[in-house]
């Protein structure tokens, strides 16, 4: 489709020549006035608004004004006369993206003028689709939960993220210490920079010397070409070490030397490359305790727990876990085209006394097996696997919280952030208008 562009411009001669002129490359409305102009801009969606500075009634600044109020905006060209350019410049200021003038207009220039400000304004709106998609998958608002355990995390994480300081994430796998790596890195003045995740675990030592520092052209057999490593390609990034425990000795020590020099070789190379790399690392394993057995580098150790965030298993932020059954039931439902609009009480009650080894992981695995396999618009205690019920009903102490309350809790005070808001209050709790206001009336609730 052409781009539109509205011309204002009480002219006759002028609006119809720009017409003429442009309407080739362009779907062109005109207007003569003010008035008239801003009812178009009511009733139509423009891409760039060619407005004259002196007009009947208001002028070209008023009504660029007016069209900048709206989302998205069209890109704003002023048409002054000759001898105006100090009143265009303050015009700029005031939300006009360029200006011409009339006496001096070339209709070459104005095209290519105007190509120009939609170029960058397609450039600027990818970015700030690519910022509100790393928003919605890395923002603090992913980790869901009001558990005192999870807030604590995230407070750290708000502290830690603008700084330089190295980061050890320690904690249980499946609790989501890349999401968090992630997130620190997304708030961090690095945000721009690539974020570089390794998992350690899955290489052998050679492979992952290769990996993080690359490797020049036959440097061993198999290495046709030279290749980046991820130190390389981090750059003034963020670099991510998951299951740094796992790392061979040898290559602990060439972490070291990069965390205290900035450079390192390639392997099979002799040039020295420096690198402005954040590090993170993550662990499931006790890494103090392996430096006192011998199998990790005390030195490395302390360069890494600068600061040390542990992550909370799932089973000691029971009181989430509605928060985040709900919240996987409202993606995975979305994904597989389906309107599942609740767990069930006692299905969920299962949930909550699960022991969830895996954590989050699990969760979000069982959660999309249930979506996947429901037949209606419920999840049932019925739906549960054999295994996982009979695991909650063998537990003793795991049993002791109270669903109930714990739901009456969570909606009490989604109510009061929301002012007693329900259709607010719903999407926070991860639940449906219509199921919220069921549980209220179950429950016997007021809504403050």
């Amino acid at each position: 489709m052409k781009p539109s562009i509205l011309i204002v411009d009480d002219e006759k001669s002028s609006r119809e020549g720009l017409r003429a002129a442009l309407e080739e490359h362009y779907e062109v409305y005109v207007a003569e006035d003010a008035k008239s102009a801003f009812e178009l801009l009511e009733a139509e969606h423009f891409d760039v608004l060619l407005s004259d500075l002196r007009l009947p009634g208001e002028d070209g600044l008023n009504l660029i004004k007016r069209a900048k109020a709206h989302a998205p905006a069209p890109v704003c060209i002023l048409m002054t006369a000759y001898g105006s350019e100090d009143l265009a410049v303050d015009a700029m200021k005031q939300g006009a993206d360029d200006y011409i003038s009339k006496g001096r207009l070339q209709l070459d220039e104005l095209e290519m003028r105007i190509a120009r400000l939609l170029k960058s304004r397609g450039l600027e709106q990818e970015n700030i689709q690519l910022q509100q998609q790393l928003d919605d998958r890395f923002g603090l608002h992913t980790m869901v939960g009001e558990s005192k355990s999870l807030r604590d995390v995230l407070d750290i994480v708000k502290q830690v993220a603008p700084s330089r300081a190295t980061v050890l994430l320690e904690g249980e796998s499946g609790t989501g210490k890349e999401l968090v790596a992630h997130a620190i890195h997304h708030l961090s003045s690095r945000a721009k920079y690539p974020f570089v995740p390794v998992h350690c675990a899955a290489l052998s030592a050679n492979l992952l010397e290769s990996e993080l520092f690359g490797h020049e052209k036959g440097a061993f057999t198999g290495a046709f070409e030279r290749r980046q490593g991820r130190f390389e390609m981090a750059d003034g990034g963020t670099l991510f070490l998951d299951e740094i425990g796992e790392i061979d000795a040898s290559v602990q020590v060439k972490i070291l030397r990069v965390m205290e020099s900035r450079q390192f070789e390639r392997v099979g190379g002799n040039q020295l490359i420096e690198s402005d790399v954040r590090l993170i690392a993550a662990t499931n394993r006790d890494l103090k305790k392996m430096v006192a057995e011998g199998k990790f580098r005390e030195d490395l150790y302390f360069r890494l727990n600068v600061i040390t965030i542990r992550m909370p298993a799932l089973r000691e932020r029971r009181e989430d876990i509605p928060l985040l059954a709900n919240h996987f039931l409202k993606v995975y439902s979305r994904e597989n085209g389906k309107r599942i609009r609740e767990i069930s009480s006692e299905a969920m009650q299962k949930l909550v006394e699960y022991a969830w080894p895996g954590n989050i992981r699990e969760l979000r695995n069982l959660v999309q097996r249930l979506v996947v396999m429901a037949k209606g618009d419920r999840i049932a205690e019925k739906d549960i696997p054999v295994e996982l019920k009979a695991s909650a009903e063998g537990s003793e102490s795991e049993t002791t919280l109270n669903l109930a309350e714990t739901e009456k809790r969570l909606i009490r005070k989604a109510l009061e952030q929301t002012r007693g808001n329900i259709s607010k209050a719903a999407p926070l709790l991860g639940l449906s208008r219509r199921t919220l206001h069921r549980k209220l009336k179950e429950w016997n609730m007021e809504v403050p």
